[in-house]
């Protein structure tokens, strides 16, 4: 059988594009998922256009084999992981730039096109897609697929706010394309915002109509420091609330601010007597078209942050802004090589952001745990290093993180996806009504249940 669809599938494709047995080079054995161990699979194909898309997912169908999109692998849950077995479908060379239409403010993109890519292009015309999740080489099909999130989803939102259009590849080889260039319609069944964030499990999104937006001319940067961890939370609803809404609002804690400084070389100036002191941080970017009115706000959250508690707060230059930010951006890497053992992407409301700080600090204490904090607090998406060692252990801290932060009206994960590796986790804590719902969903677009199988889903 499985000699027989891989000739099936070199008699519709180039013989270049696909990989089999030994010759499948090891990155297409997982994604970046801490925890999920790395699996072989029948093959690798790699696409070039929507009607190879579409015949090899007519043949897989044919004969009852499961099919795995992948981007470029830099997903965090597991979901481009294949199973033993299972076709790996990847879209890595759909990357051309289908068109910039610098008068609708869209840019059309194939799956492949990475955000890197993208942003290169963008940039020579003086415009900007916001979404930056913090690996600007994942793909634009990955990142609809996951929903992605990043440090600028405080004020331009996650990826679904900034998709007007999908073209997308059912099980059954079918292509569908929904939404367009427009900002509104109520034609039916929103497809495109089904689509996002499914995690290749109801269709292989095979290009996306994005918004873009005139790029910002200045941008200017603050670091403030605190002595307790829950200080920067106060601050949240009147930065959010004040008059140029900031671009990233960041919070970290002090050892992971000094390790991410260090993994990129960047020196901040900051004196010993603050190091010693602060706990946590909080970093405020800004952008807008006139410098003058820009250091002027920044001058007046000075003086709020330093109302609420801050110790002391930064002017960064340019370069230690963007240096800064790409330290916050190596946060997985630093993590990484430091040997967490999971990393989460909860998120609250913002105003709870405060007690889920304090239950995550009492829970490493009794579980013997140490739990790192970073994320996008403006938009209450905390991000937990976990290092804990002993898997049961480990298990039992993450359900009591996710527990707790469902009864506070959070959700499991906020911008990584559930993929394999908070699976279990969404079965544990979410309602099975809404569990149910969703399968018939997933039934509806993949009745065979072929499509990246347990992935969200069992």
């Amino acid at each position: 059988m499985s000699d027989s669809v891989v000739a099936q599938i070199l008699d519709v494709l180039d013989s270049a594009k696909v990989f089999e047995g030994d010759d499948i080079p090891e990155r297409y054995f997982h994604d970046e998922a801490l925890g999920v161990p790395p699996q072989r699979p029948l093959c690798v194909v790699v696409v070039r256009s929507v009607h190879e898309v579409s015949a090899v997912l007519r043949v897989a169908l044919e004969a009852n084999v499961a099919v795995v999109p992948r981007g470029s692998g830099t997903g965090l849950a597991g979901g481009a992981t294949p199973l033993a077995g299972a076709i790996v479908l990847s879209t890595e060379l759909m990357n051309s730039i289908v068109e910039i239409d610098q008068e609708n403010f869209t840019a059309t993109v194939e799956a492949g096109v990475t955000l890197a890519q993208l942003d290169e292009a963008l940039k020579a015309l003086g415009f900007v897609y916001p979404v930056f999740p913090g690996e600007l080489g994942s793909t634009l099909g990955g990142n609809v697929a996951t929903n992605a999130g990043g440090m600028r989803a405080v004020k331009y939102g996650v990826t679904r706010h900034q998709v007007l259009g999908t073209e997308f590849v059912l099980m059954n080889g079918t292509i569908v394309k929904s939404g367009g260039k427009y900002v509104k319609s109520t034609s039916g069944y929103d497809l495109t915002q089904l689509i996002i964030g499914s995690e290749g499990t109801l269709g292989v999104v095979t290009q996306a109509i994005l918004r873009i937006y005139p790029r910002p001319k200045h941008t200017v940067s603050l670091l403030a420091a605190f002595v307790s961890p829950d200080e920067p939370t106060s601050c949240v609803p009147e930065l959010v609330n004040s008059e140029n809404l900031p671009l990233v609002l960041e919070f970290m804690d002090a050892a992971g601010l000094y390790a991410m400084a260090n993994r990129v070389k960047v020196d901040l100036g900051m004196s010993g007597s603050v190091m010693e002191a602060a706990q946590s941080y909080l970093l405020v970017m800004l952008e807008g078209s006139k410098w003058d009115e820009l250091s002027l706000q920044r001058e007046e959250i000075a003086q709020t942050l330093t109302s609420r508690g801050a110790i002391e707060c930064y002017f960064l230059t340019q370069k230690q802004g963007e240096d800064l930010l790409l330290a916050r951006e190596s946060a997985f890497w630093v993590s990484k090589e430091a040997g967490a053992n999971d990393i989460l992407d909860t998120v609250v409301p913002r105003s709870e952001l405060a007690g889920f700080l304090k239950v995550a600090k009492e829970l490493a204490m009794r579980t013997n745990s140490y739990i790192s904090g970073a994320g996008h607090i403006g938009d209450g998406n905390i991000h937990f290093s976990i290092f804990q060692p002993d898997p049961s252990l480990l298990d039992e801290v993450e359900e009591e993180i996710f527990r707790y932060a469902l009864s506070i009206g959070g959700a499991v994960s906020a911008e990584h996806g559930i993929g394999i590796a908070k699976r279990q986790h969404l079965y544990d804590t979410e309602d099975s009504d809404k569990l149910e719902l969703m399968s018939r969903i997933k039934l509806a677009f993949d009745p065979k249940w072929l499509l990246n199988p347990g992935k969200i889903l069992r």
